[in-house]
């Protein structure tokens, strides 16, 4: 052991140990002032990261363009296709919203069936209870937007078993034994990647509800879909577990109006019968696409998606040199004087 694992180790003890107590506290404060505080926090990260503030802003100015092309999404979003203010607006949004979303991750532990029943409106709740107490196992996909956790939490409450669901496994192992304890103790089975295709598809074949996000490649095996009008890689996921099941996919989405209630909504997305595997894999992927598209439209400042490489073109371009500033991002340089307002 060399000198500097003691010190890495108690570090990552004091850390875990600070995440825990933050959580307890976060569970028993009023809301309202802690997303007040949050809201503060995203308009510091604003500032202060510029890197992550301009892809924000590559990535929100195409959806807004997009948004704007086809007549979706709210004003607000499609003004900001044609006005650089209205777009600072909408990135700023997006931290603030990435920050509440780390409130209302530590506030989990206290989500339980009147939380869900209180704070969460589900459109065409009835088929969706349907679903979740028919008998075989359930697919649900989603992505991460809003307050992604929500629907395996319903699927828990209202079949009495645990809902499957892969994770990514921490560095620090004090904090995934705290991500782990919580999320088991509301009803979540965590489970690795590395393991997550066999275990998943074995759920699925004994009736099991599994839930998974389709919208970033982060293992490194998706394969290019359209996604507002560019190429973008999805995780293949979902489609090889319906075809190696027959489970059907059901896509879903869950985001925070101004009110502080959850809006969700799901589609099914059938894998198409006919065509080879691989023709199979990318209808259904264009499939599943055009229902993030239509889930994003709703709040795609709360698409926490936007932060990280999404669409190829737009990351290289802003690797290229501009003849004037050394570096801009595709999104179009940010008006004068806005940073920070």
């Amino acid at each position: 052991m060399t000198a500097g694992q003691p010190a890495r180790s108690i570090g990552r003890r004091v850390r875990a140990r600070a995440v825990v107590a933050a959580s307890w506290l976060a569970c028993r404060l009023p809301e309202r002032p802690l997303l007040a505080l949050a809201d503060l926090a995203g308009d510091l990260a604003y500032r202060l990261a510029p890197e992550r503030r301009h892809r924000a802003r590559r990535n929100l100015a195409r959806i807004a363009g997009w948004l704007a092309e086809h007549d979706m999404g709210t004003p607000e979003a499609r003004a900001a296709a044609r006005d650089g203010r209205a777009l600072t607006r909408l990135v700023h949004d997006a931290f603030r919203h990435s920050a509440r979303y780390y409130v209302q991750f530590a506030r989990t532990p206290m989500v339980d069936a009147a939380y869900l029943e209180r704070r969460l409106v589900i459109a065409d709740r009835e088929n969706v209870e349907a679903l979740l107490t028919s008998p075989g196992g359930k697919l649900f996909v989603g992505l991460h937007f809003g307050r992604y956790e929500l629907p395996a939490l319903i699927a828990v409450a209202l079949t009495g078993r645990p809902a499957i669901v892969p994770s990514e496994t921490l560095a620090d192992a004090d904090l995934q034994a705290y991500m782990v304890s919580t999320r088991e103790a509301l009803g979540l089975r965590l489970i690795g990647l590395a393991e997550a295709r066999r275990m998943l598809a074995q759920a699925l074949r004994d009736g099991e509800t599994v839930g998974l996000l389709g919208d970033r490649d982060i293992t490194g095996g998706g394969i290019d879909t359209e996604l507002f009008g560019a190429r973008a890689r999805l995780p293949a996921g979902p489609a090889l577990l319906a075809l190696e099941t027959g489970v059907t996919p059901n896509v879903f989405g869950v985001w925070r109006d101004a009110a502080g209630v959850y809006q969700g909504s799901m589609e099914v997305v059938p894998l198409p019968a006919d065509g080879t595997r691989r023709e199979r894999v990318n209808a259904f992927l264009a499939a599943e696409a055009r229902v993030f598209e239509r889930h994003i439209a709703a709040a795609p400042a709360q698409w926490l998606a936007v932060f990280h490489p999404i669409w190829p073109d737009l990351e290289a371009a802003a690797d290229r040199p501009s003849p004037t500033t050394g570096r801009a991002p595709a999104g179009g340089p940010e008006p004068a004087g806005e940073v920070g307002q």
